[in-house]
């Protein structure tokens, strides 16, 4: 790149290169800069190499500039090695070669003294300390004089506003786009403007926005990445080139020629900054490398310690790779914690060599299976909720540890253990999930063993949950006579547990009692006092209600609900609640029906996804039976919504109770009409999960609240067109349920700017209730 100076005429004029290529996005975050320019004489841009900070600069500086009577001026140091050239390059920048004989800080001192200008430093990263010293130095002597400066680690000065540059906003995994809304993502909108440059005509389409996003989505929204991939655009159609991402430094190659070499490929991008590393940093780099998401200090420290680096050394490596921008930190639940960008981590696991990745893997391996081990051992208490939040913040990496032993010789057993220990998990979050990793373990080791004793009787208690008998039962028969030849009374109590489940779902009633009788005298015989065992009363209790003896059914309940009480336990409890529901169902009674299939609801609630939908679905009856066609109509739209993941159809497959809520359905089809049935369910499918829930459970909104969310269109319509573009993000992340702290770590901005979002949102839309955005956010989607 040329001298700023000679693409300037006049001084006053300032020397901002023109945009070649049209600005894309970042209107918020130009405006947040400005702010902060505003407000401070020094802000730094910071972010990962490629992420967009020397653009984001430029762009604000022009929007700026007539602010400045004496300009605003571009300093490039990306090809300056010296450090002690730094004062000539700004000298140089604003054409002050008249004094160059002079001590070039002295010079720029007094000539800044009585100016008013802008000064844009970019690329510091490599000449902290001079860039640092210089700009103290100025700012000192010159009180008129601002300083833009773009660096991958902050100047570290007083009065320096860090600001750190996000990726481009790309679709959340899994959202349906329309072509409107694909729009809305910055990624996308840069992907399409640099790939109509390289194929004239191309658009983003409904042929190809799903491809796109996944595009943008694998490339995290970093415009280097994006655009040197829309380049490929003219070799590849968009779908190879996301089949050949897996080696993406190979692919994303060729940026223009007068763009700097660091740009000219994403690898020359990271390599810059590992070339800015220290040994220990570079070190620390690549043995994080073996994380998946997010983790926390202690987990780096004690995966750390299997390539030889003690507890200080972690903790400084990392605060510096923080500061280098090669990691990010961000707060969850009061607790730091760390990710590396995809692209950033697949070059740091470059560097490991084979025998040093194994071992490192191993050492994450046994951490998280040591935190799984005590999680199952502290199931039965108080702390569910707060052991489930942990591991959905966990999952990456526990996915990874289960990818290890299920893909290295010799792992599959302990894969084994990892993922029957987690069953507790997979029931609240995802038996699909368990199924799938237990299934990979259980077909790689077949030998008898404990581990697979254990692993077979949670992948055909799983199994029963889904309606697949025909797989539960042989499994499950596997596990009994495995566990008697090992003389294991706890897993032969399982064994039998979910034999009599799955007898109970085949309607094959006294065998079920049979079974279920069974596992309480192996689990007394092996002392066990846990949450399956209270599960094991409850489930006997449904057999012998079904049987037509539902008193038993309610004392068998009350005695497990007590001893889960006594441990402040929830999930077993909540079972034995909706049971008892369930008994009052079959005796008729349905204000008590409601009123324990509420209780155990809010139980639920978060923490056991199954169990909900179960809840829903007798609501559902309870309103058809009582009169209340539209009511029932729209909670079964809403459990229809939450069996299909669960998988195996609704109801676990169960005919006699399905026969039920078909009987049920009808009659309020009949009571309705079939195209106002339609209307309540389909709008009972489309709620959010929260307002789901609070329509379930009768509080806000109520059946004339949902209706406005749903009707109410036109009212709101005109509002709509009012949000930002980054007010409608923060839309959809408060549809998804995140809290404003949460939608702040999403987008990297303040929780106190979260916060103005979510009121001007609320302001605009006529709400009271981050419940009516989401009902509001829905309704816009679909």
């Amino acid at each position: 790149m040329a001298t700023v100076a000679t693409q300037a005429p006049r001084r006053e004029t300032g020397g901002i290169p023109a945009e070649v290529t049209s600005f894309v996005g970042r209107r918020q975050a130009s405006a947040d800069v400005k702010r902060a320019l505003s407000e401070s004489r020094l802000v730094t841009l910071t972010g990962v190499g490629g992420v967009g900070k020397t653009r984001l600069a430029l762009h604000v500086a022009q929007s700026v500039s007539r602010a400045f009577p004496h300009g605003a001026w571009m300093v490039e140091l990306a090809k300056l090695d010296d450090p002690s050239l730094v004062g000539n390059a700004v000298v140089t920048a604003l054409r002050l070669t008249d004094s160059i004989t002079d001590d070039p800080e002295t010079v720029l001192t007094n000539y800044l003294a009585n100016k008013r200008l802008l000064l844009v430093l970019d690329n510091c990263e490599h000449l902290l300390d001079s860039c640092a010293r210089l700009t103290h130095s100025m700012l000192v002597a010159a009180p008129n004089v601002r300083v833009l400066a773009t660096s991958r680690e902050p100047l570290n000065i007083s009065g320096e506003h860090i600001w750190p540059v996000p990726p481009l906003s790309v679709p959340t995994a899994g959202a349906s786009l329309t072509e409107e809304s694909a729009h809305r993502y910055e990624a996308l909108q840069l992907f399409e403007q640099r790939a109509s440059a390289a194929v004239p005509g191309f658009t983003i389409s409904p042929a190809n926005e799903e491809t796109v996003a996944r595009l943008c989505q694998q490339l995290e929204g970093l415009p280097l990445a994006i655009e040197l991939a829309a380049v490929r655009l003219r070799a590849l159609s968009v779908e190879e080139i996301l089949e050949r991402l897996e080696d993406r430094y190979r692919l994303l190659t060729g940026g223009g020629r007068e763009a700097p070499p660091r740009h000219q490929s994403l690898r020359a991008a990271i390599e810059w900054s590992f070339d800015l590393c220290s040994e220990l940093e570079r070190t620390l780099w690549a043995t994080l490398s073996v994380f998946a998401g997010d983790f926390d200090m202690e987990a780096a420290q004690v995966v750390c310690a299997v390539a030889g680096l003690a507890p200080d050394d972690v903790f400084n490596g990392m605060v510096g790779l923080v500061e280098k921008s090669v990691m990010s930190r961000k707060d969850h639940s009061g607790h730091a914690r760390y990710q590396m960008l995809e692209t950033i981590r697949q070059f740091g696991r470059e560097q490991l060599n084979p025998i040093d990745e194994r071992a490192i893997r191993e050492g994450h391996r046994d951490y998280y299976l040591r935190l799984v081990e005590e999680a199952e051992a502290d199931w039965f208490g108080p702390h569910q909720m707060d052991l489930l939040r942990r591991f959905a913040v966990e999952q990456p990496n526990i996915f990874a540890a289960l990818e290890f032993c299920l893909t290295e010789a010799g792992e599959a057993r302990t894969g084994m253990r990892l993922a029957y220990l987690l069953w507790w998990y997979w029931f609240g979050v995802s038996i699909r999930d368990g199924r799938y990793w237990l299934g990979r373990a259980l077909a790689l080791d077949q030998q008898p063993s404990n581990e697979r004793a254990q692993a077979l009787w949670v992948d055909g208690w799983f199994s029963s949950s889904q309606g697949n008998y025909k797989h539960a039962l042989p499994v499950l028969h596997e596990c009994r006579d495995l566990a008697r030849e090992l003389g294991d009374e706890l897993t032969l109590g399982h064994a039998m547990q979910f034999i009599g489940l799955a007898k109970w779902f085949e309607g094959r009633l006294p065998e079920a009692v049979t079974a279920h009788e069974e596992a309480l005298v192996h689990y007394r015989a092996a002392g066990a006092v846990n949450s399956l065992t209270a599960l094991a009363m409850i489930d006997l209790g449904m057999t012998v209600a079904m049987l037509g003896d539902p008193q038993r059914d309610v004392a068998l309940c009350e005695q497990a609900i007590a001893m889960c009480q006594e441990r402040g336990e929830r999930w077993a409890q909540s079972w034995g609640l909706w049971h008892i529901a369930f008994a009052r169902w079959l005796l008729g009674d349905l204000a008590q029906v409601n009123t324990y299939a509420r209780s155990a609801l809010e139980l639920k609630r978060h923490l056991d996804h199954v169990g909900v939908a179960w809840c829903v679905e007798l609501l559902a009856w309870s309103a058809a039976a009582s009169g209340q066609a539209e009511h029932a109509a729209v909670l079964f739209g809403i459990a229809e919504t939450l069996w299909e993941p669960i998988g195996g159809g609704r109801l676990s497959g169960w005919q006699g109770l399905i026969d039920w809520s078909d009987e049920r359905r009808e009659q309020a089809r009949k009571s309705l009409g079939a195209q106002a049935f339609q209307a309540a369910f389909d709008r009972g499918r489309g709620l959010a999960i929260d307002v789901a829930f609070a329509y379930a459970l009768g509080e806000s909104p109520t059946v004339a609240g949902a209706e406005e969310s749903f009707e109410g269109r036109a009212s709101t319509r005109q509002a709509d067109e009012q949000l930002t573009r980054r007010e409608r993000e923060v839309a959809e992340l408060v549809a998804n349920g995140l809290s404003n702290k949460d939608v702040a770590a999403t987008l990297v901005i303040s929780q106190r700017t979260a916060e103005c979002h979510v009121d001007h949102i609320l302001r605009k839309l006529g709400f009271t209730s981050r419940t009516q955005v989401a009902a509001w956010f829905i309704e816009q989607r679909n």
